[in-house]
């Protein structure tokens, strides 16, 4: 479903990505894990369109997207829920997730925010609350709901569980598997390796903006270099 070839992105004079290859397969669950700056967000809001490349190709269903604006990247279903959530905080539940419908007709979306609200009844609960007075682990599952509003193909995730207590990373986390065991597929970048490997089909480590490792989930959980630099052990 997505192709990554030597692709890199600057800031400025200084190189953030370089030479990343990557693929994602229709249905899998791809981890990208790694330390801080090591080029992670950069690489999903490359993919998104949101920052540009320097360099190298982004393929979406074997289509070169490389120059695609986020909107038309979002509208051929590669769809971002990002860092920090960002949700729509003085505006309610409900209008964040008719918001993340902006790319489907009118007639569509009564459909799809009651999907959303089965999917998770407690946004159903808070449909007429600010977004901005949910805690920080229900604003996560609105950012996620708002992202299935657009009947994603490809759904990348970035730091789902940053911030969140460890009862609500675990409940962020049985989100994520469920919608991969609905066939969603998506890459996932977080912070806590260990729950992101645990999950993942595949997996690839970032360093200083390069693929150092790659393998499946349960491989790099037990690759002694990855065990001391991202598990603790």
């Amino acid at each position: 479903m997505l192709e990554v070839a030597a692709l890199s992105s600057r800031y400025g004079r200084i190189r953030a990505l370089a030479d990343v290859d990557l693929h994602v397969g229709q249905g899998e669950l791809v981890a990208l894990v790694g330390a801080n700056g090591a080029g992670k967000t950069t690489l999903l809001r490359v993919l998104s369109g949101v920052q540009a490349a320097a360099g190298g190709r982004v393929r979406f269903e074997g289509s070169d997207v490389t120059r695609a604006s986020p909107r038309q990247r979002v509208k051929m279903g590669m769809v971002q829920v990002p860092e920090g959530r960002q949700v729509f905080g003085p505006l309610s539940v409900e209008d964040n997730l008719r918001l993340g419908g902006f790319v489907r007709p009118a007639i569509e979306i009564a459909g799809a925010l009651e999907r959303v609200f089965g999917l998770f009844p407690i946004l159903a609960a808070k449909r007429r609350e600010m977004a901005g007075t949910l805690s920080g682990g229900q604003q996560q599952i609105l950012a996620i709901g708002r992202a299935l509003m657009t009947r994603p193909k490809l759904l990348l995730l970035d730091e789902p569980s940053m911030g969140l207590a460890p009862r609500i990373v675990a409940e962020i986390f049985a989100i994520i598997r469920s919608l991969k065991d609905a066939a969603t597929t998506i890459l996932l970048v977080d912070q806590n390796a260990r729950a992101a490997l645990a999950i993942a089909d595949r997996a690839y480590v970032l360093e200083v903006g390069r693929i150092a490792l790659s393998g499946s989930g349960r491989e790099l959980l037990g690759n002694p270099r990855v065990q001391q630099a991202y598990l603790g052990l």
